[in-house]
């Protein structure tokens, strides 16, 4: 039976700013999540493609190169800690989360509530830099530049990745908790979903993870600050400690990016193949492998820091490691689209294109892993090209065909089909126009983080930026699909798609305690015929 969209549900039970901002209920905090992460998302587009502006021509074209340096420095920060990492896990992670599992809400409501202020305050605190000077040591804030730098602006950008990790780590608890005390009755561990499984195991780094990061950099503040010698070694501190304590928590980072898109693309292509997931158990426990392994290869990022043979090799090898689980779940995925009744909708259309541009990340990162390779390649701009397929391709691909998927359930409306599927075709072929050619200037030796370059990499770079435009363009495209779909009101339906779980079992939007009975679980989350 469907449900029209102009009930009662969670975004007509209260109207008013004051009670969007005092809410507890887990849709709502999501999609405040939600309009978080778009607007840092734009800036820190804007931020990329006046980058690849500056990088179109060889020379000094609109920017010095400090302001070139501040420029890189805002848009790596603010796409890594206010979009990429919180973009799945706290937007749809919060939104999808309850109703996936036959939950009234989160386990801790108000500490929900919390994480969303704590990341706005991190932000508040980022982007106020900009008026004490800037930031211009990247966003890895690597010493020791970011301990001698003069300008008031490190401090605080430093400060605000640190309130924004409490985000990360609340977050995470909150979402541990919930899996293992508020699943619906019936439901076991192996009957939840898979993108639960994404977000447990991104909780479990999350919890683990975070705080290392947030000892470093409160380390670093004291450094500046209080001139206590941890990294500068003028004070008698060491600058290779300060990467050992980013990278551990850094690496793992990558995968709170993409531990949540692997879970994104299991929903959609379960969904749109028709057909019961394949190796269930396998996608499921190769997300913990991943999180588990992920502790222990953030060497690999300083092969030529003067670490000792014999760990570059051990942290090569366990890299390598990586892609084990990860290729498990690829497979599983291409199984499962075998023989299925396969729909080219626009959130098949992103999981898609996630499979291809994650492959090609992964598969250059066992390059990268390689010593004798990583030694050519380092800080070139096949670690740009690689990383961003990575985690921008890989995350933003799932991100989109997320919002998508879930769409019809958060509003209760559908969307233009046609523009979606036109943005997902700007993006893709935009994605690869603007970074397989850095695989081949990195090849060539062009270095990373330089504002200028020779006139032999000049074409390549113009490419690069002509694919920028055409992202840019893709991501317009969404956010007026998103917007079309609201002033249109064409009613969805309950379950659009003819998914299997229970989120699909509740009306669209789903009514503010979101399900109008608790469900009961009887059969897994996948049970096609």
């Amino acid at each position: 039976m469907e449900h029209s969209a102009e009930g009662t549900n969670y975004i007509n039970h209260e109207k008013g700013l004051w009670s969007w901002l005092t809410t507890l209920d887990h849709k709502r905090i999501g999609l405040m999540y939600f309009i978080t992460i778009g607007f840092f998302l734009l800036i820190g587009g804007i931020f990329a493609l006046l980058l690849r502006l500056e990088l179109m021509r060889p020379g000094q074209q609109y920017f010095s190169a400090d302001l070139y340096n501040q420029m890189m420095t805002y848009h790596g920060a603010i796409m890594v800690f206010l979009v990429i990492i919180p973009g799945i896990p706290a937007f749809l992670g919060n939104f999808v989360l309850p109703l996936h599992i036959g939950a009234k809400d989160v386990a801790f409501p108000r500490l929900n509530l919390m994480s969303w202020y704590l990341l706005l305050i991190g932000a508040t605190l980022a982007v106020s830099s900009l008026f004490v000077g800037g930031a211009d040591t990247g966003w890895t804030f690597y010493t020791p530049y970011s301990s001698l730098h003069s300008t008031g602006g490190v401090t605080l950008m430093t400060l605000g990745a640190f309130v924004a990790g409490f985000s990360s780590v609340l977050t995470g608890l909150n979402f541990i908790a919930t899996v293992h005390k508020l699943r619906a009755p019936g439901m076991t561990m192996n009957d939840i979903p898979l993108f639960i499984w994404g977000l447990y195991s991104t909780a479990i780094l999350q919890v683990l993870a975070t705080p290392v990061l947030a000892i470093t950099l409160l380390l670093l503040v004291m450094e500046k600050t209080l001139k206590i010698g941890i990294f500068d070694a003028a004070l008698g501190g060491d600058p290779v400690l300060f990467q050992h304590f980013f990278w551990f928590y850094s690496h793992p980072a990558v995968y709170i990016m993409i531990l949540p898109a692997m879970g994104v693309i299991s929903e959609i292509i379960t969904a749109f193949s028709r057909k019961t997931i394949f190796g269930y158990k396998a996608i499921a426990y190769s997300s913990l492998s991943i999180a588990a392994i992920s502790f222990f290869v953030w060497g690999h990022h300083m092969y030529v820091s003067g670490q000792s043979e014999l760990a570059s090799m051990v942290f090569s090898v366990l890299t390598m490691l990586v892609g084990v689980p990860t290729a498990i779940k690829a497979f599983n995925w291409v199984a499962t689209m075998y023989k299925g009744s396969i729909l080219l909708a626009s959130p098949m259309l992103y999981a898609i294109g996630f499979l291809f541009i994650f492959t090609i990340g992964g598969l250059t990162g066992i390059y990268l892993a390689t010593i004798a390779i990583d030694m050519h390649l380092h800080d070139t701009y096949f670690v740009v090209a690689h990383f961003h397929y990575v985690m921008v391709g890989g995350t933003i691909m799932a991100l989109m065909g997320g919002i998508l998927y879930w769409y019809p359930k958060m509003f209760g409306y559908m969307y233009n089909e046609f523009l979606a599927k036109m943005s997902w075709v700007f993006i893709f072929i935009g994605f690869n126009v603007t970074f397989f050619p850095q695989f081949i200037l990195g090849q060539l030796g062009m270095p990373r983080r330089y504002h200028d370059y020779i006139p032999e990499y000049a074409n390549l770079n113009m490419i690069s930026t002509f694919g920028s435009w055409m992202i840019g363009i893709g991501l317009l495209l969404v956010l007026y699909v998103i917007f079309e779909g609201l002033k249109k009101k064409r009613v969805a339906g309950d379950n659009p798609w003819g998914a299997k779980t229970l989120e699909w079992t509740t009306s669209s939007p789903p009514p503010h305690e979101n399900f109008h009975t608790t469900p009961t679980v009887t059969a897994g989350p996948y049970e096609y015929r």
